[in-house]
C-alpha cells in the first residue's frame, strides 16, 4: 500500500522559512524570511488535512486551489503544483510574500482551528514560484492568435497589471499608462523591499513587456494625455489608478516641516533602494538617520513607515494607534516583526497637536475603547487629562488613503464616483462604470484594500472585456 503523503499535521509541527535575526535584518532592505529547501516544503505542505471543504481556499479573494497544490508540493511535483497555482493568480509569489495569510487562508485553515498549527501557505506559494522561476518554468506571453482589438489601462499597479497579463494571454493589444517612471505602483514604490524584493517586482514587469503589453511610463493622464484621447485611442479602457490622497492629521500645528505622508517616505525608500539619487534623502527630509520618529497609524502602511525608519537609523521609533492591539487593522505578524526590530507601539494613543516648527514633538491624547461603531468595531473615545507628550523630529501619517478627484483631474463630469470618491459601478457590475467601454478594478472601486483583491479585480475585469468583445465580434458576423 502506497504511503499516505498528507494529513501529517499531528506528526509534523508546523515550521516557517528560518527568519533572519532582528538585529541582522534591520539594517538592510532585504527580505527577512529564508526560502523554504525543497525537502521542508514537502514537509510543510504534506500536513495539509485535504478537508472536504477547504475553507483556506473559500477564504482566498483569488480562491487559489490550495489544498491541490499543496499535494503536488508534497509529492515533489512542483511543476504541477506552479501550473495550478497560477492558473487563478497572476502574481503568486507577490502574493505568498505580501499577503495576510493570517486574515486569509491561514487564517482559515482547519487544522489551524482543531490547535495544530496551520499550515504555512504562504511560505510554500513563494516556495512553487521562484521555483519555476529559477527552472525556466515561467514562460513569456505568447498568444495563440493576435486580436485588433485594444485596451488601455490607466494604471501600472497590481490590478492593472493583472488585467494586462489575462488581456494579452489572449490576444488583446493592451497599453498600460502610469505616472511612474517604472510599472509596478505600489509593488514598486510602497512596500519595502524586506517584504518584497524589488527585482521580484521588475521581473513580472519585464516579463509583461516581453509579452507584448506597451507600456507608457512617466505619463500622467490629464496633464501628458487626455482620458479622451486614451479612449479614442481603445475599444476598451481600465481604471486602475489606486488611491493615493493622503487622509490629514487634525490638530494645532500639523502643517509644520517634518509631517511628512507615508506614501512619500516610502517611495522615497524604495526609489533609493532601486539605486535612483533621491535628494529628499540625501538632504534629510525623508531620511529617519539620527531621528526620532513617531508614525501616526495602524494599518500595513504604518508598519512599512516604521521598519524602515528602523533600517534608516532612527534612534527611537514609535508607532501612535488609537485602538489597541487586539483591533489594529495590520497584519499581527508584521506588528510582531516591528517589536523584533525595536518598534515601540503606543496603543490607544493619538495625536492632539504638534510642537515646534521643524516639528519637535507630539502631544498625546490618551484613549479608551467605547461602544461599537456602525462598523461593529469598539469607538476609541479620548480620555480627559490623560495627555501626554513625544518628543519628535519626523512625524509619518499612515492614517489610510483616499481617491483623488478622478472627474476634476480628468475634466471628465460624466464619470460618476461614489460619496467616498471611488469610482461608481454601474448596477450589477462589479467592473463596468456607467460610461460605455470603461471599466475600474482594484483600489480605486473598493477603496485601500488588498493587493490580492486588486489581483482579482483586474482578472474579473479581463474576462468581463473579453466577453464583451467576443459578443460584438459574433454581432458583427451574422
Amino acid at each position: 500500500m502506497a504511503k499516505q503523503p498528507m494529513l501529517k499535521f499531528v506528526s509534523v509541527d508546523r515550521d516557517m522559512p528560518e527568519k533572519r535575526d532582528a538585529e541582522i535584518r534591520n539594517k538592510d532592505f532585504d527580505e527577512i524570511y529564508a526560502e523554504f529547501a525543497d525537502a521542508k516544503a514537502a514537509e510543510q505542505s504534506s500536513r495539509c488535512s485535504q478537508c472536504g471543504v477547504p475553507y483556506c481556499q473559500n477564504h482566498c479573494p483569488l480562491h487559489n486551489n490550495i489544498p491541490d497544490w499543496l499535494r503536488m508540493t508534497a509529492t515533489g511535483r512542483i511543476e504541477e503544483a506552479y501550473q495550478i497555482s497560477q492558473a487563478t493568480n497572476t502574481f503568486p509569489e507577490i502574493c505568498g510574500r505580501i499577503c495576510p495569510q493570517d486574515r486569509l487562508c491561514e487564517g482559515n485553515c482547519v487544522i489551524e482551528q482543531s490547535g495544530h498549527g496551520t499550515v504555512t501557505i504562504g511560505a510554500v506559494e513563494k516556495y512553487i514560484t521562484d521555483t519555476a522561476w529559477e527552472k525556466g518554468w515561467v514562460k513569456p506571453i505568447t498568444p495563440s492568435a493576435e486580436r485588433k482589438e485594444s485596451v488601455g489601462i490607466i494604471g501600472a499597479g497590481p490590478g492593472g497589471l493583472a488585467a494586462a497579463d489575462r488581456l494579452r494571454r489572449a490576444g488583446v493589444q493592451v497599453t498600460v499608462y502610469d505616472r511612474y517612471d517604472r510599472a509596478g505602483g505600489l509593488l514598486t514604490y510602497g512596500i519595502p523591499g524586506f517584504k518584497l524584493e524589488k527585482d521580484i517586482v521588475m521581473r513580472r514587469n519585464a516579463q509583461l513587456e516581453a509579452g507584448g503589453v506597451t507600456f507608457k511610463l512617466n505619463c500622467e493622464v490629464g496633464k501628458d494625455i487626455s482620458f479622451e484621447d486614451i479612449r479614442k485611442a481603445h475599444d476598451a479602457v481600465i481604471i486602475a489608478t489606486g488611491v493615493y490622497k493622503t487622509r490629514d492629521l487634525q490638530g494645532p500645528g500639523s502643517g509644520a516641516r517634518g509631517i511628512e505622508r507615508a506614501i512619500d517616505y516610502l517611495t522615497a525608500s524604495n526609489r533609493q533602494d532601486l539605486g535612483d539619487t533621491v535628494p529628499e534623502i540625501e538632504d534629510g527630509t525623508l531620511n529617519a538617520e539620527g531621528k526620532r520618529v513617531i508614525v501616526v497609524g495602524g494599518g500595513d502602511t504604518a508598519m512599512d513607515c516604521v521598519r524602515t525608519a528602523i533600517r534608516q537609523g532612527a534612534t527611537s521609533v514609535k508607532c501612535l494607534y488609537r485602538r489597541d492591539r487586539a483591533n489594529m487593522p495590520g497584519s499581527q505578524r508584521e506588528v510582531q516583526n516591528a517589536e523584533e526590530e525595536g518598534v515601540v507601539f503606543e496603543w490607544l494613543s493619538a495625536p492632539k497637536g504638534f510642537q515646534g516648527n521643524p516639528v519637535s514633538g507630539v502631544l498625546v491624547q490618551k484613549m479608551r475603547l467605547g461602544p461599537p461603531d456602525a462598523s461593529g468595531r469598539q469607538s476609541p473615545e479620548v480620555i480627559e487629562g490623560a495627555d501626554d507628550f513625544e518628543p519628535a523630529d519626523l512625524v509619518i501619517k499612515a492614517l489610510g488613503f483616499e481617491p483623488e478627484d478622478l472627474p476634476a483631474l480628468w475634466g471628465q463630469p460624466d464619470l460618476q464616483v461614489t460619496g467616498w470618491g471611488t469610482v461608481k459601478m454601474a448596477q450589477g457590475s462589479t467592473v463596468a462604470t456607467e460610461m460605455d467601454g470603461v471599466y475600474a478594478v482594484g483600489d480605486i472601486v473598493r477603496g485601500a484594500s488588498l493587493v490580492v483583491w486588486a489581483i482579482k479585480d483586474g482578472r474579473d475585469c479581463a474576462d468581463t472585456i473579453l466577453d464583451r468583445l467576443n459578443a460584438v465580434n459574433e454581432i458583427a458576423a451574422e
